[in-house]
């Protein structure tokens, strides 16, 4: 049985879908996120306050649309702590 490699990994760079993008990471964590599309702004918004509930720094990307961000900066929330 011969061993089968995992190949080159990709070097294209991300398509991003049109959509609302935000990027989730453990409390105090160097490596990059997880990034999580909503289709509208509200949605985003109600995934920003789930994801802070439980202790996540959260990243608003912001708005992707043709290809190009539609935001400048993204901006960084602090995790809620709850006693």
């Amino acid at each position: 049985m011969k061993f089968k490699g995992r190949g080159r990994p990709a070097t294209r760079p991300i398509k991003f879908m049109d959509g609302f993008y935000v990027e989730v990471r453990q409390k105090g964590s160097t490596s990059k996120g997880v990034i999580i599309r909503s289709v509208t702004e509200e949605l985003m918004q109600s995934t920003v306050k789930q994801y802070e509930k439980a202790n996540k720094d959260v990243i608003v990307l912001g708005e992707h649309k043709n290809n190009e961000w539609l935001s400048a900066a993204p901006k960084k929330t602090k995790a809620v702590v709850n006693p």
